[in-house]
């Protein structure tokens, strides 16, 4: 028989100075039987990093033709995918095809960076895809703070994160592998 997800009420309050956003986002999160408490934290701080009234959390896992997080039009474009872990450049080119704008965030430490080395090369010709890498000592920490019901404030500053939940706070330096073209 089939696991079930197991569904996390997310209150995330998201402070970016960058782009000058400042909204709550009430979530509801279902963490995919076979998704580590780690990646569902760094989809939180991805959706964070991206927020917008337009953005959405996807089936994600579940759903191979999906990204974990999207941003579409009015008129039902896709104008953001965005993608955790480490993508096949099957999937990567297949993404920078569909969507203006696609971002992959990586993590892992030595996993992530030999999977960057041997894609990276394949990647030059997408002008649209920015990768943006976690260290596994960031995303651990962030990790712990996974609970059932969480309010989150996430504060974005000169690219750094600041995560906070009740009294524990863990801060992450996102680096960029690949930048977008402007």
């Amino acid at each position: 028989m089939a696991q079930k997800s197991t569904i996390y009420k997310v209150e995330l309050s998201v402070s970016d100075m960058d782009r000058h956003y400042y909204a709550t986002h009430k979530l509801t999160v279902a963490k995919h039987p076979s998704e580590t408490d780690e990646r569902m934290m760094v989809r939180l701080v991805a959706f964070a990093l991206n927020a917008d009234e337009q953005l959405e959390l996807t089936k994600g896992l579940s759903t191979d033709d999906e990204p974990d997080i999207w941003q579409k039009s009015l008129s039902n474009e896709l104008e953001l995918w965005v993608t955790l872990g480490l993508p096949s450049e099957k999937i990567v080119r297949q993404s920078c095809g569909k969507a203006d704008a696609v971002i992959v965030y990586s993590y892992g430490g030595t996993t992530a960076e030999n999977w960057w080395n041997k894609i990276n090369t394949s990647t030059t010709r997408f002008g649209n895809l920015q990768v943006i890498n976690f260290s596994e000592t960031d995303t651990q920490a962030l990790e712990k703070l996974a609970s059932r019901t969480m309010k989150l404030q996430v504060n974005i500053q000169d690219g750094d994160v600041m995560v906070s939940a009740e009294d524990n706070i863990v801060y992450l330096t996102p680096i960029t592998w690949k930048d977008a073209a402007r």
